[in-house]
């Protein structure tokens, strides 16, 4: 009978430990994302599934999850970092006047027929409204940049609304993947 109450506690008190132990991996370090749309086409697909790295500053080039304006999660690749000036002219990304390539983009705009996959544009005529990146935020585009909803639209994004950055696709298996730059 004791050795039966004994086990019992010890189930349980595994089960605690489990759920409590799954509660801050999941609170602090990583979570799961599902891809909603094509805005990061062909980077990513519509319902890829992926998991959110909690911890460290976002990068250029990293793939970021964050609370957008109108409550939901986007999932955007960071071009500008605070007092960056950004600035696209003729399908080329100019950041603080040197020019960067976006690999990420080859495949993509090599399949395109007519005109550009970036428009042309300085961060001051979009609705960041400034010549740099403000201090705490971040400019962000989606790699589909005909059609993304990011930081053209919506403005500098606050570091504070950053869940993570992403770069493992776990699902479909057939597609799992480690993101590259």
């Amino acid at each position: 009978m004791v050795n039966e109450k004994n086990e019992k506690y010890e189930w349980i008190k595994s089960i605690i430990v489990a759920l409590l132990l799954a509660v801050i991996l999941r609170s602090f370090f990583f979570t799961p994302i599902v891809v909603d749309g094509a805005s990061m086409n062909p980077t990513l697909q519509d319902k890829d599934r992926m998991i959110v790295t909690k911890i460290g500053e976002p990068k250029r080039f990293d793939i970021v999850v964050f609370h957008a304006p109108d409550g939901r999660d986007y999932i955007k690749r960071v071009i500008g970092l605070p007092g960056d000036r950004i600035e696209y002219k003729n399908d080329m990304l100019y950041v603080n006047g040197k020019v960067y390539d976006e690999p990420y983009l080859k495949g993509f705009k090599d399949r395109i027929s007519q005109g550009t996959l970036t428009e042309s544009f300085t961060l001051k005529e979009t609705a960041v409204g400034t010549e740099t990146v403000p201090k705490g935020h971040l400019f962000v585009l989606g790699d589909n940049r005909r059609d993304s909803t990011d930081s053209r639209g919506i403005g500098a994004i606050p570091l504070e609304k950053v869940i993570g950055t992403t770069k493992i696709v776990y699902y479909p298996i057939s597609e799992m993947k480690i993101i590259k730059k």
